[in-house]
């Protein structure tokens, strides 16, 4: 319970927060919601609100459409359709919050409602009231915030940080450990440490962007403070004297996404007390960062599996720590619907992924929509999960979701001082200009110029990042056009190279002595910025189920050699004889992003292909890389860009732009399809194309290729900034189904005789090779050549390997045997 110090007995009291009924009507301050029960989805059921880290029931006195709005609106949807008075959707349990609530109707969210107060009421849980939100959810401008508010009086609690006080801790970036101190009313204050404990710090520390904390030598730090106390000229001892205890204790559950959602026991408004903290001394806390924010050498604070990292992602996020939440579950990443989503199950996937609390829960696909399943719904997390596999949850299938229920998050991140090294000048608006970095010249922090050598996409991603500004869309190398700011024009880093992950330039690799070939001035490396970008994902799936090697005569790919599809090696061809040997596939590319995808390329200056009779908006659209599982590129190829035979819009979705292109007339040519939130969508049809990689002997691959896409035409514009990988595994890995062609000359008229064919790269193989109503008493594995023949018999007689059979073209030939087959080229 809380307390006033005896010594104090006439002094103003504290604000307790939470204790004292308050007279009606009352504003509650930020509270949580929910809607439970068996109601027939999520859009209904017994209203619930939490306080005191415990939920309780609202009494249905006075409860009116009204009133029901308003919760539905904070709950996330559009309105109310009704309500439901004596506990239509069963009785709860515990305390009942609220009675007699009061509502405008126009209200965001019941906190501006009045009421009796918490938890002064007069009814039973017969009277819990229940509400039936109207099903449709806001679009884009739907979530759950963490509020900073201290109770009613509208005190807020602005910022959190950790001041050192340790000569270790003030050297590191970002600080993990250190005296808490929050800011109220522009000024920095302190907190008691009495009464504090490990939940509390870890609250801090989600809210300073690190997901957990370590414990604290407070002996250690208690000497310190001692030994400063007795110094008369000590700023903390004349910070103590001048009552810079603003908070007195705080009572967390460690759950909280924010310490004002705790207990918090602050000072009264006016009146003057003596030290708040009687034998007490300031908090101190130690945090533990992700793994993405600590220092090279630092050893992680607890055991991590890359199972465990890998089965939560962001995705298509503009900073660092948000995006739409995706899970791996059966070696498929999906989707979490936002029914049920709020901040403490937003909570538990920021701090899997290293970061702090979540700031934000998004609902209804704010950061974009996924392809794909949806994993889970109607996520209850209690906030002490590690995973978010550790909450109750249902099927995403369960309760009629779709992607336009993707939930998303936004997480607190460490302040790792990137932001202010680093400016843009010279720029029409404050997202583009020519980059001037801070970095240490012969011992001296100063500002400079960035060499465009070498500058491009990946580097300007970085840029864009650690600015704040979300996405590249332009890697600029001549900026003659941009004045930098003045004293700041000279090139201080050079030879840059990002992978596109890192937080900052700095992080990024460079040339130790500067050297720029082009000097300094216009050839300064610039940027344009935007807050939003494509996000182009291939089908992968389709990929593998569509692919196959063919051998295709030199006759019939005449329009792929006049398109440069070809590689350079078929020029030394006798057309049209001979073959070429093409790895053919279908893709599929779908636009999740929160942008259009477009050519950059104006309309006249697209390419018109008269052999095809269609145009090229882009030189090349994707760039594909055939590689062996060790990371060998044996082979590439790349897809230039169609637009209207190749656009397809999925069900659901429309095209809203066609332009006049610039061939024949009447010609009109979608450039993507968007949905009602205005997100472009691209999706390429499902014909197939030829792919013609420069290296065209595959006999030689050692085991299984992997199809990897390595961008996408303005890949850092159009996948968000991220490489993305596709690999395309052949079907023999483990256990496989394979076609079976039965021979045309049985060998033995006992025996029915089956063919498996399999590609000669899938070197270890275990075959389910059944046919249909036979009993197989023995699989063998062949030697694999090229292609390899398995026979099965119906008899006791052991199963035959022929491992010299081969296919050329469509035909398979047996080198002993006076018969030929068609060859079915099986799928990998």
């Amino acid at each position: 319970m809380w307390f006033l110090p005896a010594a104090l007995p006439l002094l103003p009291l504290l604000l307790l927060l939470g204790q004292a009924p308050p007279s009606r009507p009352q504003s509650l301050g930020t509270m949580k919601l929910r809607l439970v029960g068996p109601g027939s989805g999520p859009e209904e059921g017994r209203l619930e609100v939490l306080h005191q880290g415990q939920w309780g029931t609202v009494c249905d006195d006075d409860f009116a459409l009204q009133e029901a709005t308003v919760a539905c609106r904070q709950l996330g949807f559009e309105g109310a359709l009704t309500w439901a008075h004596s506990a239509k959707y069963g009785s709860g349990e515990g305390p009942i919050w609220l009675d007699n609530v009061h509502c405008v109707g126009t209200e965001s969210s019941l906190d501006q409602c009045g009421s009796n107060g918490w938890g002064v009421s007069d009814c039973t849980h017969s009277e819990d009231v229940g509400v039936v939100c109207n099903p449709q959810r806001h679009r884009g401008s739907v979530s759950e915030r963490v509020s900073n508010a201290l109770g009613p009086q509208d005190r807020r609690l602005e910022e959190v940080r950790l001041k050192p006080i340790l000569a270790s801790a003030k050297r590191q970036s970002p600080v993990t450990e250190g005296a808490v101190e929050v800011k109220y009313e522009g000024h920095w204050r302190q907190v008691c440490d009495q009464g504090w404990t490990r939940n509390n710090s870890r609250v801090v520390c989600g809210m300073l962007g690190f997901p957990s904390e370590a414990p604290v030598d407070s002996h250690h730090y208690r000497k310190v403070w001692d030994s400063k106390m007795k110094d008369p000229n000590s700023r903390l001892k004349s910070l103590t004297k001048k009552n810079s205890f603003w908070i007195h204790r705080v009572n967390c559950l460690g759950t909280e996404p924010h310490m004002a959602n705790c207990q918090v026991q602050v000072a009264p408004a006016q009146g003057k007390l003596r030290p708040a903290c009687p034998g007490g001394m300031h908090a101190v806390v130690s945090c533990v960062a992700g793994p993405r924010f600590r220092p090279p050498k630092a050893k992680p604070g607890r055991k991590e599996s890359r199972a465990e990292e890998m089965k939560v992602r962001l995705r298509s996020g503009a900073q660092v720590g948000e995006g739409r939440v995706e899970v791996l579950m059966n070696r498929q990443w999906g989707t979490v619907c936002d029914h049920g989503w709020n901040l403490i199950s937003a909570s538990v996937v920021c701090r899997q992924l290293g970061f702090g609390s979540a700031r934000e829960a998004l609902f209804g696909a704010q950061l974009g929509q996924a392809l794909g399943p949806i994993h889970l719904s109607e996520v209850r997390c209690r906030g002490y999960e590690r995973t978010l596999s550790d909450c109750p949850s249902l099927e995403g299938s369960q309760n009629g979701c779709q992607h336009d229920n993707d939930a998303a998050v936004r997480c607190n991140i460490p302040n790792m001082g990137f932001q202010d090294q680093v400016r843009l000048a010279g720029g029409r608006s404050p997202e583009e200009g020519v980059v001037e970095v801070q970095v240490e010249v012969n011992g001296v922090q100063r500002w400079g110029a960035v060499c465009s050598d070498h500058w491009g996409l990946s580097e300007a991603m970085v840029a864009c990042r650690q600015l704040g500004l979300g996405f590249a869309s332009h890697a600029i190398k001549d900026t003659w056009y941009w004045q930098g700011t003045p004293g700041a024009r000279e090139v201080v880093m050079s030879g840059v190279h990002c992978s596109g992950t890192e937080l900052a330039l700095q992080q990024c690799q460079r040339h130790g002595p500067v050297h720029c070939s082009h000097g300094t001035g216009r050839f300064s490396a610039g940027v344009s910025c935007t807050d939003s970008a494509p996000d182009l994902v291939m089908n992968a799936q389709l990929v593998q189920e569509t692919a196959y090697l063919e051998d295709r005569p030199l006759s019939l790919l005449y329009c792929a050699h006049e398109e440069n599809c070809l590689s350079q090696s078929a020029d030394r061809m006798d057309w049209p004889y001979g073959h070429r040997r093409l790895l053919r596939f279908s893709s599929q590319i779908h636009n999740l992003g929160r942008a259009d995808f477009r050519p950059k390329m104006g309309r006249h200056g697209w390419i018109w292909h008269q052999c095809h009779r269609h145009y090229h908006s882009i030189e090349v659209f994707t760039h594909y890389d055939l590689l062996t599982l060790n990371g060998s590129k044996v082979a590439e190829g790349h897809k230039a860009s169609f637009c209207l035979e190749d656009t397809n819009c999925p069900t659901g979705m429309w095209s809203p732009v066609c332009i006049s292109s610039p061939g024949p007339p009447g010609v009109r040519t979608p450039l993507s399809c968007s949905t009602a939130l205005g997100i472009w969508r691209l999706g390429l049809g499902n014909s197939q194309h030829s792919r013609q990689f420069k290296k065209t002997n595959f006999r030689e691959f050692p085991s299984c290729p992997v199809v990897r896409t390595l961008y996408f035409h303005s890949w850092l514009q159009s996948l968000v900034g991220e490489l993305r990988s596709y690999k395309l595994r052949c079907t023999a890995k483990k256990q496989i189904k394979m076609n079976f062609l039965p021979s045309l000359l049985p060998l033995h008229s006992q025996h029915i005789v089956y063919y498996c064919l399999v590609m000669k790269w899938c070197q270890t193989i275990s075959m389910d090779c059944s046919p249909p109503a036979s009993s197989v008493h023995r699989i063998s594995q062949a030697r694999i050549l090229e292609w390899v023949a398995v026979s099965f018999s119906r008899g006791s007689s052991p199963a035959r390997n022929q491992t010299h059979i081969f296919c050329i073209g469509r035909q398979i030939l047996y080198h002993r045997a006076a018969w030929e087959a068609q060859c079915t080229v099986y799928h990998f």
